[in-house]
């Protein structure tokens, strides 16, 4: 059996301790039998022979990736390789791009309350990427985001209004997965830094979440 290779391209906002949290996922990932390189340049999506990966996770915050990169990675996923990631180091990778967004599925626009308190609702689909877990409670930015209506929504939150009474109930997508051409992409929005890959709930939905992506 051919082992499976994944890139995993970090950087942006250290905020997001992008470089740990993508050490993280290398290991998750090799682990799991994947033969992982990493990557701290845009640049790595230029390569020609970017399809040869069966796994690409962007871990990259508020930054900005040049046309050809773009196109490149794009083309590499529409083909069959697959796109995972999380948290802003995917849905706010490059946020003067929506071909990118168009891909992921959704764009972060607002945290409402910066980090605080609020639970997570798993959705009843029986997806194997779920399976076995239960709501659960989660500390950390709940993020609201912009996403399109063809997504499969794995986990869901919802909004108290305390903040903005205007958004008071909204139902949000967390966790979801869809196809891109004959490539799939998987995305949680948990994970601000890389110490919250440190709750089983979060870390277990990453990882099947990746490897469901993988082609």
């Amino acid at each position: 059996m051919t082992q499976k290779k994944a890139l995993i391209v970090w950087g942006g906002w250290e905020g997001h301790t992008p470089e740990q949290s993508a050490e993280v996922m290398k290991e998750t990932l090799e682990s799991n039998g994947f033969e992982v390189t990493l990557e701290a340049s845009t640049k790595a999506f230029a390569d020609p022979d970017l399809g040869r990966f069966d796994l690409i996770m962007p871990v990259i915050t508020m930054s900005t990736i040049e046309k050809e990169e773009l196109e490149n990675l794009i083309k590499a996923v529409r083909a069959g390789s697959g796109l995972a990631g999380f948290h802003g180091t995917m849905c706010d990778s490059f946020r003067n791009e929506p071909d990118y967004q168009f891909m992921t599925g959704g764009q972060w626009v607002a945290h409402p309350g910066d980090i605080i308190d609020y639970s997570i609702q798993i959705s009843p689909t029986g997806d194997p990427i779920t399976e076995g877990l239960s709501d659960f409670d989660y500390h950390s930015e709940q993020y609201y985001m912009h996403v399109d209506p063809s997504i499969e929504v794995l986990a869901t939150t919802t909004f108290d209004g305390s903040r903005f009474e205007e958004i008071d109930g909204v139902v949000m997508p967390v966790v979801w997965k869809r196809k891109f051409g004959k490539g799939r992409v998987f995305y949680s929005a948990l994970g601000h830094i890389a110490d919250e890959f440190k709750v089983p709930e979060m870390k277990t939905m990453m990882e099947r979440g990746a490897l469901w992506a993988a082609r």
